[in-house]
């Protein structure tokens, strides 16, 4: 019989609303790098699922469009409806609050045995302006074909500090679009 065994949500003398240091994650199962597998699935991957949580771990989960560069993650705010007035959208609140976040893009079909994902957690920062700023707005826009057209520049970037990675299924069977594409 296997006992349960308790995982501390919070280290000790911590209240509720101070989370855990990345460092303390459980590094049996994740790493701090990418795997040449896991850049390509993700390349290969249009969409992933942003988790944010305020400062009480209120999860927020939304889909967003993405760009690699070597250890940060970018996603831009833009201009599509979301919110009418002058309140931040709900995930950039949370990263004001609490930057610990993670990234999930996945691969789903009926046959199971197609199943992946790879899940990135770090550290968030808003990026408003400057060096970096722009070169993920570069990133995005040649990813992405819709964003060329819009009225970025004023507007902030997420900027995910990559601190471990995890993946599981066969990433090698997706990859990146233009391979697919035979461009």
């Amino acid at each position: 019989m296997f006992a349960a065994q308790p995982r501390p949500a919070y280290a000790a003398g911590r209240s509720k609303t101070e989370f855990m240091p990345l460092s303390l994650l459980d590094a049996r199962t994740t790493r701090v790098m990418l795997a040449e597998r896991e850049r390509a699935f993700l390349l290969g991957r249009r969409v992933a699922r942003l988790a944010s949580a305020d400062a009480h771990g209120a999860p927020h989960v939304v889909p967003v469009c993405f760009a690699l560069s070597e250890s940060s993650v970018y996603i831009t705010i833009d201009r599509k409806p979301k919110r009418e007035g002058a309140r931040a959208l709900k995930r950039l609140r949370n990263i004001a609050e609490n930057p610990a976040v993670a990234l999930v893009a996945d691969h789903y079909e009926e046959d199971w045995s197609r199943l992946a994902w790879v899940m990135l957690r770090g550290r968030a920062e808003i990026l408003h302006e400057g060096r970096e700023h722009d070169r993920a707005q570069a990133l995005l826009r040649a990813r992405y074909p819709q964003y060329r057209d819009m009225a970025l520049a004023a507007l902030p970037v997420i900027a995910i500090r990559v601190a471990r990675v995890a993946s599981w299924g066969k990433l090698e069977a997706f990859p990146p679009a233009r391979e697919r594409d035979g461009g």
